[in-house]
């Protein structure tokens, strides 16, 4: 049958025009055979809060959030889950249908399911992890390892005091060190992670020492553009299992449009080769 009222979806950013959440939607819409629309839409700071209130009218029944809305979302949110408050960032909002709007975080649940799609044999307990970076993404990141039980995270960033309140708010698992000493801190780790834009194109290269790279050590870079970073090139001339950065784009999609659109979607690579298109 069809429904009365086409269920609506998107993704709030600024700017949003070089997201690729609307063709990886538009995929598994087209793909399962459900009504449905995803739209990018480009929304003013100071006409968010009204915006999120109206698109529950208009149809919505949630959205993702992006750059550099994360937090903002959150203080508008009317239910906030435990994974959004630990990270401070939300990525996805529910329109429930008693009209409050529930913020949640997925980018650790797509972080891991990345990290378990091309590394099978991924056991976090078997050693620590290293991790550059100690932004938002870097939280998501840490949180999700410390759940899986990685047993030490040596956190690494550009400007340190950063990289100490991630260690205030994380626990004593989570160990800091200065980046002058981040090519130091690879060695013996067993998971390598960068969440910097360091290798974006467009930002400056990463330039931490990788001789330390062994062949028993999984990386991933949260970069996807470009998809092999200087950093996957080096690891994977190591012999280390390699994971780029747009399975994670795509597995933390996952639960949002199972909520919106009632279809839990398969992650294959088809759904890679929509995205990148």
């Amino acid at each position: 049958m069809i429904p009365t009222r086409i269920p609506l979806a998107g993704v709030i950013g600024s700017p949003v025009a070089h997201s690729r959440s609307p063709r990886l939607f538009a995929h598994w819409l087209r793909t399962y055979g459900l009504p449905g629309h995803y739209i990018p839409m480009d929304i003013a700071s100071d006409k968010l809060a009204d915006c999120l209130r109206r698109l529950p009218d208009l149809g919505f029944v949630g959205v993702n959030i992006t750059l550099p809305y994360k937090e903002r979302a959150m203080e508008i949110a009317d239910l906030i889950s435990d994974r959004a408050t630990l990270i401070g960032a939300a990525n996805t909002l529910i329109f429930r249908t008693d009209g409050r709007i529930h913020a949640d975080n997925t980018d650790g649940y797509g972080f891991i399911e990345n990290l378990r799609q091309g590394a099978p044999d991924w056991n976090p307990r078997i050693g620590a992890a290293t991790v550059f970076g100690a932004g938002g993404a870097a939280r998501a990141v840490i949180a999700s390892l410390l759940d899986v039980g990685v047993p030490e995270i040596r956190l690494t960033n550009r400007t340190r005091i950063r990289a100490d309140k991630l260690r205030a708010d994380f626990g004593n698992r989570v160990q800091v060190y200065d980046w002058v000493k981040a090519g130091n801190i690879v060695e013996g780790s067993s998971t390598i992670i960068n969440t910097t834009s360091l290798g974006m194109t467009g930002k400056p290269p990463f330039r931490v020492p990788l001789d330390a790279l062994k062949p028993n050590m999984v990386v991933t870079d949260i970069v996807y553009s470009p998809l092999k970073t200087h950093l996957l090139e080096q690891a994977a001339l190591a012999g280390c299992t390699v994971i780029d950065g747009l399975g994670m784009l795509v597995h933390q999609a996952v639960p949002g449009f199972e909520r919106w659109f009632g279809q839990r979607p398969k992650v294959d690579s088809a759904t890679r080769n929509a995205v990148m298109l």
